[in-house]
């Protein structure tokens, strides 16, 4: 499995514009109301109940925000690019610009964790983050991820 067979059609979003962290969450939450089907409000206090934990801005403009939520069978991700990046406490301080943003059921404890964990070794690729950052749609996006070789995305 690859973080792309976690995306729907339509959770990818470019060109993407908030002016600060909850926004972005806000702006997530949404998508993933819209694409999951997901009360937006139950998303969005997830995603703000993480991030009061510690923040997961993870380093060189990358963000991870998670949530458990009512209504899904499996874990589902919503991408997000920035055209201006926004501060998110991230570990090295610089801004955030990708978000891979996962949504994981109640009880999928395991499969929430091994997706967190390969979405992270994923994005810690700089050649991936410069192709996200470079990709002209959602569909070169979608492809980007599910194209990456199963040592890494495993």
């Amino acid at each position: 499995m690859t973080i792309g067979d976690l995306l729907e059609p339509g959770a990818v979003a470019l060109r993407a514009s908030a002016p600060g962290k909850r926004q972005v969450l806000s702006m997530v939450a949404d998508i993933a109301s819209r694409v999951l089907g997901v009360d937006p409000d139950v998303a969005l206090d997830g995603l703000i109940e993480r991030e009061a934990a510690g923040s997961t801005g993870v380093g060189e403009g990358v963000a991870i925000p998670h949530a458990r939520v009512d209504g899904l069978d499996r874990v589902r991700a919503v991408v997000v690019r920035l055209d201006t990046p926004v501060a998110f406490d991230a570990l090295d301080d610089k801004p955030v610009d990708l978000l891979v943003a996962l949504f994981a059921p109640h009880d999928g404890n395991a499969q929430h964790l091994r997706a967190l964990a390969r979405v992270a070794r994923m994005m810690r690729q700089p050649e991936l983050r410069s192709a996200l950052r470079q990709a002209r749609s959602a569909d070169a996006i979608h492809v980007l991820l599910t194209d990456q070789p199963a040592s890494t995305a495993a």
